[in-house]
Parts: structure tokens; C-alpha cells; sequence
């Protein structure tokens, strides 16, 4: 594909370059590591499935830096059947070229949580505009019923308080009753004059 080689390595880089704001320190830099999975071959000469690049001197190819690295992963190349993966990397690579056409995750692979998110994010992927709005509409209604069972439940919470507190006052205006008078019971417990003067009754 054309100049698609330069935009991997330009995006590489821009995401390594944005990372400082203006005066700050280089230091602060953290490495980039650019994943580029292709449904082509990249490199024919090559048998390799995952390729792995970084800046490297020329001559006897000691490190320049590993700040940033290209990873490519060429689907065509890898040949195993579902029978023949046993490895996370194979499982991955057979998850990544098989998505398309599977209807559900494979037992093999079922155990990884990874996996099967990615899954669902694929099913997504092919859904009508309508259908994800239907989707979209569904999630909403669960998340804004448990937001309001939530809500309920906190204010039943905060309303048993309120009522717990109110006893807790009325049981010691109750108390003082003999020893203070009315006005003086309702600035210490908060109750109204009213509400002591029906205990008294």
C-alpha cells in the first residue's frame, strides 16, 4: 500500500512528540510502542509472522534508543487452524483473522476475558446504524434503572435516618419533659413547641 510505511512511522512519532507541552522537560517522554496489524503482507521476503523494529546504528545494529518501537503483525501468514492453537500470541492471531466469521467464541479460547470483550466489540462492529441505536437505547435503559434503584435505595437510606433522629429527639425531649420547660426542650432537641407540648399530653 502506498506510503503506508511512512504514515505507521509518522504516527509513531507524532505520538511521541505530543506528549510535551511547551518547556517541558524531555525526560518526561514515555515510550511509544506502534502495533500496525495489517490483513497483507509487509514484508514478503519474510516468513516471520510478528515483526519488531526500533532505531538501531547502522553498522553492527547496537541500540539507539527503545523510546520508540514498531510492531507489525502480517494476519496472512499465519496459517494454524483452530485444532493447532495452544499459545495466548496463536489464540490471539487466530481471534484477529478468524473475527469476521466467527458467531461465537471458541471453548479453546472462551477462558480469556480479553477475548471475549473483543468479541463482542466485533459483533458491534457489524451492526446496522439501527440496530446499534436499538443497542445503544437498551444499555441506557439498563444503566438509567440501576442508577434509579441507586438512588432510591440512598434515599431510603437517608429518610431512615431522618426518622431514626427524630425518634432519638422525641425520646429525650420525653426524658426532659419534668426538668425543662417547652421552649427550652425545643432549642435542645430541634422538635417544635408543638410537637413537645403532644408529649406532654
Amino acid at each position: 500500500m502506498l506510503g503506508f510505511e511512512k504514515r505507521v512511522l509518522y504516527n509513531a512519532t507524532k505520538a511521541f512528540s505530543i506528549q510535551l507541552g511547551v518547556g517541558e522537560d524531555y525526560t518526561l517522554l514515555n515510550p511509544v510502542i506502534a502495533l500496525t496489524i495489517t490483513d497483507f503482507e509487509m514484508f514478503p521476503g519474510s516468513d516471520r509472522i510478528i515483526s519488531r523494529y526500533r532505531l538501531k546504528q547502522k553498522d553492527d545494529l547496537t541500540d539507539y534508543s527503545d523510546d520508540i518501537e514498531l510492531i507489525f503483525v502480517e494476519l496472512p501468514k499465519f496459517k494454524k487452524e483452530l485444532n493447532d492453537v495452544e499459545s495466548l500470541v496463536d489464540k490471539w492471531l487466530y481471534f484477529l483473522k478468524s473475527a469476521n466469521q466467527l458467531t461465537s467464541v471458541p471453548p479453546k479460547m472462551g477462558e480469556i476475558p480479553a477475548i471475549q470483550h473483543a468479541f463482542t466489540v466485533a459483533q458491534q462492529s457489524k451492526l446496522s446504524r439501527k440496530e446499534l441505536e436499538i443497542l445503544e437505547k437498551r444499555q441506557m435503559f439498563l444503566h438509567d434503572n440501576r442508577n434509579g434503584i441507586l438512588k432510591a435505595r440512598q434515599e431510603g437510606m437517608k429518610e431512615g435516618e431522618q426518622v431514626g433522629e427524630k425518634r432519638k429527639a422525641l425520646e429525650i425531649a420525653r426524658q426532659l419533659l419534668d426538668v425543662l420547660d417547652v421552649e427550652t426542650i425545643s432549642q435542645k432537641t430541634g422538635l417544635s413547641v408543638v410537637e413537645i407540648q403532644q408529649l406532654s399530653k
